[in-house]
C-alpha cells in the first residue's frame, strides 16, 4: 500500500499533499510504470481520509497524464520521459462578436465576462487617485517594455500562481495577443515555420501566418506531438493548460515530449498561451510549461482579458533570458502600446491585493455558472455530449443532429441566441461525427443559464428527457 505523509493541520489541502506526493513518487520511479494504484476506497481507509480527497488527487494526476484510467479496472501509472538538461547561467527568482440587426438575448460567446461582478468602486478609487498633478510624469512616454511597477507585480503573480520564475526585465507588456505575436514572429526570424493547434485560436492564423501555418491535430490529451515531430516546423503555438477551443489538457507525457522536441534544435521554440489558467474547477491549476522548461525554449504569454476585462487590452509575454538581448536590439525604438495610467492603475490594484481577491471571487461565480450549465445539459439533455469542462469559461458540446453547424447557428440566431461552431476555429477541415459548438458562460447571468439552454435546445428540436423517463 502507498505510504504518504499527510499533515492534517497544514494550510495545504490534503488532496494537494497527496497529489504532490504521488506525482513525485511517479517522477522519481518510486512507483513503477504500469503499477495499479489502490482503489479510492482502500486508499481512503488506509490513510484515514475521505474518498473525495482521493478522488480529487487522482483526477489531478489523470488530468496531467501521470496516471491513466481503465474503466471498471482502476488507475495505472503512465510512463513519463525524462527532460534533457542543458547548463545555463542561473536566473534569479522573483473574437469578435457577429453584428446582428436584432439584440441577442443569450450570447454564448467564449470571450465574455461577468460584468456585474467587476469591482468598479475599487477600480474607480485607484483611477481617481492617479489622475492628479502628482502623476504628471505619466503624461510622458514610458518604458517600451511596459511600466516596471506592473512588470514587477506580474512577475510576483506568476511565481505565486503558475510556478514561473522570471525577472521583470523578461516581461513585455502589450495591448493584446494580436500586438505581441507579430513581435514574437519578428524576434524568431521571418523564415521560421510555425505549427498551430487545429482547431485553435482563430485570430492566430490571421496574424502574418495565413496559408503558412502547419496545422497539428488535437485529441483528448492535447496537441499530438508525434504529428509535430513529423513536420519541419521549428515554432509551435499552444494552449496547454486548457486547449482552445476543445478544452483538452496537455498530458504530462506530452509536455515532456514537447519540451524534448524543442530542446533538440537551437532555433526551436514553444509559444505557450496561458489565456484562462486562473479558472479551473477540478483539482489545482495545471502547471505552466514555462515552469518545467530547463532550456529556455518557452515563450510564455497571457492576458488580463478573462481575469479582469477584455477592454483593458493588457497582455504580456515572458521572454527566455537567451532572447532578451535580441529583443532589446530589435525593439528598443518601440513605444508601449498600453497607456501608462492604465498600467499604474492595474499595478496598484495588484500590489494592494485586490486582484487576488477579485480572482477568488470570480472563481466561485464562474464555478457556479459552470456547474449550472453542465448540470442543466447532463440532466435534461443526456444525448448532448460535453467536453473541456474541467476549466475555463466555456465548454464544447456535440449535438446529435442531421443539420449542419451553419444551419444550427442560424436557427439559434433566429431566436436571438448566439452560439459558436467549432468549425470557426479550424485551420484545416476536420470531419466531426456531430455538429459541435462552444458555449461560453461568462457573460450570461446565473439565473438565465438554465433558461438559455432550454431555449437553445428547443429551437434545435432536441427533446428534454423528463425525470420520470430516466432509468
Amino acid at each position: 500500500m502507498l505510504i504518504f505523509k499527510l499533515e492534517k493541520d497544514s494550510t495545504k489541502p490534503l488532496y494537494e499533499q497527496l497529489y504532490i506526493g504521488m506525482k513525485n513518487a511517479i517522477i522519481h520511479n518510486q512507483i513503477e510504470v504500469g503499477t495499479k494504484l489502490p482503489s479510492k476506497r482502500k486508499l481512503a481507509e488506509f490513510l484515514n481520509i475521505s474518498q473525495t480527497t482521493i478522488e480529487i488527487a487522482y483526477s489531478q494526476l489523470l488530468a496531467e497524464g501521470y496516471i491513466t484510467s481503465k474503466p471498471r479496472i482502476g488507475f495505472f501509472v503512465e510512463e513519463i520521459d525524462e527532460l534533457p538538461y542543458v547548463e545555463k547561467e542561473q536566473v534569479n527568482a522573483p473574437s469578435q462578436s457577429t453584428i446582428q440587426n436584432k439584440p441577442i438575448e443569450h450570447n454564448f460567446h467564449p470571450g465574455q465576462i461577468d460584468t456585474e461582478s467587476f469591482p468598479f468602486a475599487v477600480w474607480r478609487k485607484y483611477a481617481k487617485d492617479l489622475f492628479d498633478t502628482s502623476s504628471k510624469n505619466l503624461l510622458q512616454i514610458g518604458e517600451p517594455q511596459g511600466e516596471f511597477i506592473l512588470r514587477s507585480e506580474i512577475a510576483k503573480y506568476l511565481y505565486q500562481s503558475r510556478g514561473i520564475i522570471c525577472e521583470p526585465e523578461q516581461i513585455v507588456i502589450g495591448s493584446g495577443t494580436e500586438h505581441l505575436l507579430p513581435m514574437i514572429l519578428k524576434l524568431l526570424e521571418v523564415d521560421s515555420k510555425f505549427a498551430l493547434e487545429n482547431p485553435g485560436y482563430s485570430a492566430i492564423p490571421r496574424i502574418h501566418l495565413q496559408n503558412k501555418a502547419i496545422p497539428i491535430s488535437v485529441d483528448e490529451d492535447g496537441l499530438v506531438v508525434e504529428e509535430l515531430e513529423q513536420t519541419d516546423a521549428n515554432i509551435v503555438y499552444i494552449t496547454p493548460s486548457h486547449q482552445f477551443p476543445t478544452g483538452a489538457v496537455l498530458s504530462a507525457a506530452r509536455r515532456t515530449q514537447l519540451l524534448i522536441w524543442a530542446s533538440k534544435k537551437e532555433n526551436r521554440y514553444i509559444i505557450e498561451d496561458d489565456y484562462d489558467s486562473e479558472f479551473r474547477y477540478i483539482g489545482k491549476p495545471i502547471p505552466a510549461l514555462q515552469g518545467m522548461d530547463q532550456n529556455d525554449k518557452v515563450i510564455y504569454m497571457s492576458t488580463f482579458t478573462k481575469s479582469l476585462m477584455p477592454s483593458l487590452r493588457v497582455a504580456y509575454l515572458v521572454l527566455p533570458p537567451t532572447l532578451l538581448q535580441k529583443y532589446k536590439k530589435l525593439f528598443s525604438y518601440y513605444s508601449a502600446t498600453v497607456p501608462r495610467f492604465d498600467q499604474h492603475i492595474l499595478a496598484n490594484f495588484m500590489k494592494d491585493g485586490h486582484f487576488a481577491k477579485h480572482l477568488n471571487r470570480m472563481r466561485k461565480i464562474y464555478r457556479k455558472k459552470h456547474d449550472k450549465l453542465t448540470n442543466t445539459i447532463t440532466i435534461n439533455y443526456p444525448q448532448v455530449s460535453i467536453k473541456g469542462d474541467q476549466a475555463g469559461m466555456h465548454i464544447l458540446i456535440s449535438v446529435p443532429h442531421e443539420k449542419s453547424e451553419k444551419e444550427l447557428k442560424q436557427i439559434a440566431l433566429d431566436v436571438n441566441i448566439s452560439v459558436y461552431p467549432v468549425s470557426d476555429y479550424l485551420l484545416k477541415p476536420i470531419e466531426y461525427e456531430h455538429p459541435s459548438f462552444l458555449l461560453g458562460f461568462g457573460g450570461i447571468s446565473l439565473e438565465k443559464i438554465e433558461i438559455a439552454i432550454h431555449e437553445l435546445m428547443k429551437c434545435w428540436g432536441i427533446s428534454q428527457v423528463k425525470k420520470g423517463n430516466l432509468k
